[in-house]
């Protein structure tokens, strides 16, 4: 199985590489830079580095969401385009199932999360159990402090993962004190290599034009276009 990984849903962008079920290698940068500018020569490189031809590649596997909404569409994109245009299938990954991996082995909790601005975060609860991350809440978009308050009544250890820890770290450790254990620097960033590995094992679960992202929530233009299309729709009714 040859994959290709692409992971554009945050400042972080990932490109990983997998040669008949090896990982044969991956490019990572953590910077607030124009990912639609640096995407497509980072995969280039990566597959002449790697001596695959985009012809050899047996699927395209991209971190669907949630997460920046340009990013995730500018990853999401691609990964239609190059399959489309290879005749190979697409394969979507939850950006929060991929960065829980880094716990893998953790005994307790993992909660990896996306800030969303205004508070909020994009978070999921996951576990390793069984030789696997399994999913115990699903993918959300919630305010940081109310998710915080869930944790609080749960009687384990959560592991706290993000490239945004900066932002969050205070919070997470006041409102957790002891039970809030926090990634290591190389944990927070989400590895395309990961999102590759994942990506291989799952089935092919729809058509390469019908494979949408997942955002969780609409964009900002698009959540004041429809509010503005319902205020005059109610206009309307009251005329």
């Amino acid at each position: 199985m040859n994959g290709l990984a692409i992971d554009t849903s945050t400042f972080v962008m990932g490109v990983g590489v997998i040669k008949d079920g090896i990982l044969v290698g991956e490019c990572i940068t953590n910077i607030n830079k124009n990912h639609s500018l640096r995407l497509m020569p980072a995969i280039r490189n990566l597959l002449e580095e790697v001596e695959i031809s985009p012809s050899e590649l047996d699927r395209i596997i991209v971190s669907e969401g949630p997460g920046s909404y340009t990013g995730v569409r500018i990853g999401v994109t691609t990964a239609k385009t190059l399959a489309w245009s290879l005749g190979i299938p697409i394969v979507g990954v939850s950006s929060l199932e991929v960065l829980a991996h880094n716990g893998r082995y953790f005994g307790g909790l993992i909660s990896p999360f996306i800030d969303a601005r205004r508070g909020q975060v994009y978070t999921g609860l996951y576990r390793w159990s069984n030789g696997r991350i399994e999913c115990v809440k699903e993918d959300q978009i919630i305010q940081h402090s109310d998710w915080l308050s869930m944790l609080q009544n749960m009687d384990e250890e959560v592991l706290f993962l993000s490239a945004d820890m900066d932002k969050h770290e205070e919070i997470i450790t006041s409102a957790l004190s002891k039970k809030a254990v926090i990634g290591n620097a190389t944990e927070l960033v989400p590895r395309p290599g990961e999102l590759a590995f994942i990506g291989t094992q799952k089935e092919i679960e729809m058509e390469t034009h019908e494979f949408h992202p997942n955002y969780i929530r609409l964009a900002e233009a698009e959540t004041n276009w429809l509010a503005a299309k319902r205020g005059e729709e109610s206009k309307n009714k009251g005329e």
